[in-house]
């Protein structure tokens, strides 16, 4: 099962972003939008992203400056926009370390067809490092031991959890920051066996909330994503 990437398109042209995310979204991708440098690095601070759209015009800081402060401390991949033509721009913006690019105007399935080819080329950590291969995993101060199929709280107090709600949260652990579908769900979790069915992910998220929320009724650590799903937001690390 493919999980939906999660695309940024920076751009300050709203109508080229609501095209493109239009498009992005009919075929698969989760897909936000920013106006600026700035609006990106609210959203790079809010959510896990897999790739990054990014015009080289762009009101206050340009395209490559963006690109080249965001390869300072980022490998998320990074496909430049421009209305430009030359070569000299091009090369440019590959030497500032973006992976591919696209000269407007452009037909968006030729965008879609680069950011798939980018993101088979991405190294696996890019997209999941908290869930490579480590064994124990952490969150808020909560110990997941995948090996064991064990749950602790911050406190050192092993929770009891059934199997199907450890198999949910570990879910929820190698794709933190990410709006999972219930569909999206029950095959990292259930694998579609037979009588599984959507309904039973709402029921387990309410018992998991229970055991790891402060407030259950007023969700942090798991939120609902109205007509998406559901999105784990603490940041996840291996012990």
């Amino acid at each position: 099962m493919t999980v939906s990437p999660h695309i940024l398109v920076v751009d300050d042209d709203r109508e080229i972003s609501r095209l493109v995310a239009r498009f992005l979204g009919s075929n698969g991708c989760r897909v936000s939008v920013a106006g600026s440098g700035r609006e990106m690095d609210r959203m790079l601070d809010a959510s896990r992203l897999d790739l990054i759209v990014l015009d080289l015009m762009l009101p206050g800081e340009d395209g490559l400056s963006i690109c080249r402060r965001l390869r300072l401390g980022s490998q998320v991949p990074i496909i430049m926009l421009t209305a430009k033509g030359e070569d000299v721009d091009r090369i440019i913006g590959l030497e500032m370390g973006a992976d591919d690019y696209l000269s407007k105007p452009f037909n968006p399935r030729e965008l879609l067809a680069r950011i798939k080819a980018v993101l088979r080329r991405a190294p696996r950590s890019t997209a999941t490092p908290t869930a490579a291969d480590a064994r124990v995993l952490t969150f808020l101060g909560w110990r997941i031991d995948r090996g064991l199929r064990n749950l602790e709280s911050p406190d050192g107090t092993r929770v009891v959890v059934t199997g199907a709600e450890f198999d949910l949260l570990q879910a929820f652990c190698e794709w933190p920051g990410r709006v999972l579908s219930r569909e999206q769900l029950l095959d990292l979790t259930q694998g579609r066996s037979a009588g599984s069915f959507e309904r039973s992910i709402d029921v387990l998220v309410s018992r998991l909330r229970r055991k790891l929320e402060c407030a259950p009724h007023h969700p942090e650590i798991i939120k609902t994503v109205r007509s998406g799903g559901y999105l784990f937001t603490p940041m996840v690390a291996p012990a």
